[in-house]
């Protein structure tokens, strides 16, 4: 096969050795399910997000002691957050991260068949996964943060 782009919809491979598009209505058909799964892989990765922060349970405060100006000793406090590696939220996230990668891997190969359809596909379905799902994504900016 051709590792060139191509417009073609007969013995297309996809994935599976037993998956070939052969005809238009089938190119179709996997162009939607593939716009599809990269839609979900986008929505996917912003539902982790969220998840994360929802699980993020155990606060704790650390303070250091920093040199201030003229010889004195300032204390910096710096927030920790994170979650206990057996628990449930993490658990959730492990598996949701093993999906997440197989996806991923999945929507490169169908990218790597140089298929225009399929490309157009991922590229569209990214797009709009990232559309929809993103714009909730809020940006946390720590006030307390003193790096430069």
């Amino acid at each position: 096969q051709a590792m060139t782009f191509h417009f073609s919809y007969e013995n297309v491979p996809l994935l599976f050795s037993g998956l070939t598009i052969n005809s238009p209505g089938e190119m179709a058909g996997a162009f939607v399910a593939v716009f599809f799964l990269a839609m979900f892989y986008e929505g996917l990765k912003i539902a982790r997000e969220c998840l994360l922060r929802k699980s993020q349970v155990s606060i704790r405060y650390n303070s250091m002691p920093v040199p201030g100006p003229n010889g004195t000793i300032l204390m910096e406090t710096h927030k920790t957050v994170g979650q206990q590696m057996l628990s449930f939220p993490h658990l959730l996230q492990t598996v949701l991260h093993i999906i997440q990668v197989v996806v991923s891997y999945f929507l490169m190969l169908i990218f790597m068949t140089y298929n225009g359809y399929l490309c157009i596909a991922v590229a569209a379905g990214a797009g709009t996964g990232y559309f929809f799902f993103s714009w909730k994504k809020a940006v946390v900016v720590d006030i307390t943060e003193h790096c430069h």
